[in-house]
């Protein structure tokens, strides 16, 4: 096991709430820098916590004051600083190259372990692969008993489809520090592919009830509405994403209808679609790929057959392969569904194969677009084919309703038709 970094760490109480995602971490981090008002990293981490709240003048004016501070503190920290001020700014390529660089002279450094998203995040699947890699060699270093590696090598077996090590890892975290939000995070992804259903959702709402307030509640919430749409409860799905997913969590809530939709459900109140137009509208809406994938799910769950298609006409224009390439031909089959033309999004689909996993996102997020394969290819009259796509989900997890129902022929007019929904 390495020797404790100098200068802040998880061992100092704040950075320890920050690490863990807690409900109290972003006061916690305000507290550290109020103690340590000369901490340029202090300074930083604030920033880091609460970055989407802020304007771009004050964002990049605390972190070249934060960088200014670090220089007192050494290399350490003022590497640390521009990777967030890197990772703040969006540039999640150019803070994964910079974070091989700083784990090199900073070996298992758990603050720099917390920005490991850029690697997924930064589009090309080679850094998503090396980010996965280097976790492993970092909490190998790192040592057992370091509960923030733990989780996050957790998080990287989720994403490699090994859940029986991603649960192992995430409860040998949680048994170290029971409120490590990366670890119950982790965990829920490992209990997705196993399909546990009621099981899933009681230990997050368990969990929760001891931090109420825990940053990642929406996210967590999501992954308990999914269960329940496994195990067909739906009416819990529907509950869980309109008292917990707020107005602006457009993916999350896109993703959870559009689920009840291909299962032939009622969907929860749907995202505004003059929010999601808006949105389209804005430069962030195409900054990302995963980010305007998920707005073209929310096209999908009101019908909106026309703006996909010009959503998939503009990403066939677009200059970045992983939007002409990938993108275009999802949107294109989410229209055709819309317009009751299953079997066009059946071609599309089915010929880009492996390359779904350019759209971004993690596995439970892209599994959707498997989901919308299933089901065009029961409503084109092709259920071997359907059954076969998802043999290893109905075989393999625990509850599946939603791949039964997936699977199951009805004589309605498909997803993406507005009749339930408000």
């Amino acid at each position: 096991m390495l020797p404790a970094l100098e200068g802040l760490s998880v061992s100092d109480p704040a950075v320890g709430e920050w690490l863990a995602a807690t409900g109290r971490s972003a006061a916690a981090l305000e507290d550290l820098a109020q103690r340590r008002p000369r901490c340029g990293l202090a300074r930083a981490l604030v920033v880091l916590a609460n970055d989407e709240a802020l304007d771009d003048a004050t964002l990049r004016g605390e972190l070249v004051q934060a960088h200014r501070d670090a220089g007192e503190a050494g290399a350490r920290d003022q590497s640390l600083v521009y990777a967030i001020y890197l990772f703040t700014h969006r540039h999640y390529q150019a803070t994964a190259d910079h974070l091989i660089v700083h784990f090199a002279q900073f070996p298992a450094d758990e603050i720099a372990g917390s920005m490991l998203g850029s690697f997924a995040l930064a589009g090309p699947l080679e850094y998503r692969e090396h980010g996965q890699a280097l976790t492993e060699q970092q909490y190998a270093l790192a040592g057992p008993e370091s509960w923030p590696w733990a989780s996050w090598l957790a998080g990287a077996r989720a994403e490699q489809g090994r859940p029986d090590d991603a649960w192992a890892l995430a409860e040998h975290a949680l048994r170290i520090n029971p409120r490590s939000g990366p670890a119950v995070h982790a965990r829920a992804h490992a209990e997705h592919d196993h399909g546990t259903g009621p099981a899933c959702t009681a230990f997050i709402d368990t969990w929760l009830t001891a931090d109420p307030h825990a940053l990642q509640r929406r996210h967590l919430q999501w992954h308990a509405a999914l269960q329940s749409i496994a195990a067909g409860d739906f009416a819990d799905a529907r509950r869980r994403a309109d008292t917990e997913l707020h107005h602006g969590d457009v993916g999350m809530r896109s993703a959870t209808n559009w689920r009840l939709l291909l299962a032939g459900q009622t969907p929860a109140r749907i995202a505004g679609l003059e929010h999601v137009h808006r949105l389209l509208g804005e430069p962030g809406g195409w900054a990302e790929v995963f980010h305007t994938f998920q707005l073209a799910l929310g096209l999908a769950v009101a019908a909106d057959t026309d703006a996909l298609q010009d959503l998939a006409r503009r990403a066939a224009d677009d200059p970045r392969a992983d939007y002409s390439e990938v993108l275009a031909p999802v949107a294109l089959a989410l229209a055709h569904i819309t317009a009751g033309s299953p079997g066009r999004a059946v071609d599309l689909l089915t010929a880009l194969g492996d390359r779904t996993e350019r759209i971004g996102g993690v596995r439970v997020e892209r599994e959707i677009i498997q989901d919308t394969l299933a089901r065009a290819l029961i409503d084109a009259g092709q259920p071997q084919r359907a059954a076969h796509l998802l043999h290893h989900r109905t075989t393999t997890r625990r509850h599946h309703t939603y791949e039964k129902l997936l699977l199951t022929g009805r004589a309605t007019s498909g997803p993406g038709r507005k009749s339930g929904s408000s």
